[in-house]
């Protein structure tokens, strides 16, 4: 290969590495490598590249960070309380709703009836809708059991919020009773169980478009009945 080729070939690079950077900076939810590649041409190196710059910003006061199959700029975990104050107040979850997404995200794909019966008491439709407005609660599909319930499952922006790569980054038993969350006093051979991570389990079948609907009046039937 000739000097020019190596400095033409070192010109696309760089150029490539200036495009994904721009549209990570541009962007305020994480971007997959499908939705990089276009940008970039036939045969670009995306996990290459992301890579790199994941590098270069290794040590800076922002970081490129994987978040599930997307990647996004955040900055850097030990400077994170300096930013605090620009944060926009959000409101509290209930300990209701931090149960049943707790529930969700270690138990998923769980069904309503699932969550309740871990809880110990039923769980509102409100609580439900509040974590899927957030967006870190998503309908996944149906159960294949009697009734054909829906399952639910934590989303991307799940793990963008709470800093995880992947679902296999929460914490486990130990790390939960350290941050005092978890009682010492536990049965030594309780597990916290492993969340699915893929797209459909095979006990599930997938949403239509008429089930949105369908859980619509499933829900509007369930707030009749609590008022009569």
């Amino acid at each position: 290969m000739s000097r020019m080729d190596d400095d033409e070939g070192g010109s696309v690079r760089m150029r490539q590495l200036r495009i994904v950077e721009a549209l990570l900076f541009a962007s305020a939810e994480p971007i997959s490598i499908s939705d990089i590649a276009p940008y970039l041409g036939e045969g670009a190196d995306v996990r290459g590249i992301l890579a790199e710059l994941a590098e270069h910003y290794a040590g800076r006061g922002v970081n490129l960070v994987r978040r599930g199959d997307g990647w996004a700029f955040r900055t850097a975990q030990d400077l994170g309380f300096i930013l605090r104050r620009e944060e926009q107040e959000t409101r509290p979850l209930s300990r209701a709703a931090l149960e049943t997404l707790a529930i969700i995200a270690y138990h998923q794909p769980a069904t309503r009836a699932e969550i309740e019966e871990v809880r110990g008491v039923s769980t509102g439709k409100g609580t439900l809708d509040l974590l899927m407005e957030a967006g870190w609660v998503r309908m996944r599909g149906r159960r294949r059991t009697p009734g054909r319930p829906v399952t639910y499952g934590t989303t991307e922006a799940f793990l963008d919020h709470f800093g995880l790569e992947r679902l296999g980054d929460l914490p486990g038993l130990e790390d939960l009773k350290g941050a005092g969350l978890l009682s010492g006093r536990l049965p030594p051979d309780l597990q916290i169980p492993l969340p699915f991570e893929g797209a459909l389990r095979e006990d599930e079948d997938p949403l239509d478009p008429a089930d949105i609907g369908d859980i619509e009046d499933e829900d509007d039937e369930e707030e009749q009945e609590e008022h009569e």
